[in-house]
């Protein structure tokens, strides 16, 4: 399978990168290499997060990183998963 980010999963990622890097810069390194790795573990199991909450549709799943939501969406079809954005986790979902 392979991985392609969309436009606003980039800018959003750069945003909180951005916000983070100001408190302490090697947080933010630390912080984007661990979400890229499980991101890249996506290709190998691609079905390993729950379903989205945000979306409704099975194949919309939401990885979860240090308070943070990035749902993506699996094509089994194409062998693509589509990074759809990052954001902060809303609690009063549930």
């Amino acid at each position: 399978m392979n991985v392609v980010e969309t436009e606003d999963f980039v800018r959003e990622l750069k945003e909180i990168l951005s916000y983070i890097a100001k408190d302490k810069k090697s947080a933010a390194i630390r912080f984007n290499k661990d979400l890229r790795k499980k991101i890249n573990d996506l290709k190998d199991f691609p079905f390993m997060y729950r379903i989205s909450i945000y979306f409704e549709n099975e194949n919309i799943r939401d990885l979860t990183h240090k308070g943070y939501t990035i749902p993506y969406e699996v094509d089994l079809e194409n062998e693509i998963i589509s990074i759809i954005g990052i954001t902060k986790h809303k609690k009063d979902l549930y």
